[in-house]
């Protein structure tokens, strides 16, 4: 006669602490829904009005095209203000994740510094460090690219620190038992072997930067955010879509283009 084999669990047994963690979760995820979504009714009343003859979308069509020579040269200024935030960015993240490294780092009163600072750049918005710069420099785009630069401080330099602290130790290992300086372990094995992971972080900074450059001109750190703003405060709304429009297809475009190049290189 054949041995019956039971089948699996369904469900795996947990503790009475985990389905008490589990009952906690489930009651906050209910409760801020219930406190913060909108009312149906609401909701129902600004659609209405939205979709009105004289509501705030019939007001954005046809798109007012008049001024487009202007806005693209605002968008050029943008995509400078992405490319140059997102450049000085990467560049620092790098020594900030090799000190936050467990094997690379001197010291790890060094090491917890250098996460500590990475976390605090992350966490800060970058509307708030375009703020801050304005106050530094001025208004402009160069308060953009420095809020740029700094939020992409804290965005790559954790990635670039958890892909070094996941690249194989055996390389590592054995320059370091030939008596290989901390230098030259980072250059000859660790940073040759996160090199792919290294590209495509980069270019999704790049992609946050095109994307965050165009929300930091609605605080005056220049950009094509200067222009949409005031067309929302002239009530232009049909320049306002033209501008959205635009601003649409330029980060698709670089979201394409950094597409294109991680196929290739990774």
């Amino acid at each position: 006669m054949p041995k019956v084999i039971p089948a699996p669990p369904r469900f795996q047994h947990r503790s009475l602490a985990e389905y008490v963690g589990i009952v906690v979760v489930l009651a906050m995820v209910l409760t801020s829904v219930a406190n913060t979504a909108p009312a149906l009714d609401k909701l129902q009343r600004g659609t209405a009005r939205l979709f009105a003859p004289s509501g705030f979308l019939m007001q954005m069509f046809p798109p007012d095209f008049s001024r487009v020579e202007h806005i693209a040269w605002k968008l050029v200024e943008t995509l400078q203000m992405a490319v140059a935030g997102a450049a000085l960015g990467l560049i620092f993240a790098l020594p900030f994740a090799i000190l936050a490294t467990d094997r690379l780092s001197p010291h790890p009163v060094i090491k917890v510094a250098a996460r500590g600072m990475i976390a605090f750049f992350r966490t800060v918005p970058d509307l708030v460090w375009a703020i801050f710069f304005i106050i530094v420099v001025g208004l402009g785009p160069a308060a953009g690219v420095l809020a740029l630069m700094i939020d992409k401080i804290g965005f790559a330099g954790r990635f670039f620190a958890e892909a070094m602290e996941e690249a194989d130790t055996g390389p590592q290992d054995a320059l370091r038992a030939i008596g290989a300086s901390r230098m030259g372990i980072i250059f000859s094995a660790v940073l040759p072997a996160c090199l792919p992971s290294f590209t495509a972080t980069s270019l999704f900074a790049l992609e946050k930067s095109v994307r965050g450059s165009a929300a930091l001109g609605l605080v005056g750190a220049g950009g094509i955010g200067v222009d949409l703003k005031v067309a929302f405060d002239l009530f232009n709304y049909d320049e306002a879509l033209t501008i959205i429009l635009m601003m649409l297809f330029l980060v698709v475009a670089v979201e394409q283009g950094s597409s294109w190049i991680r196929a290739k290189l990774i």
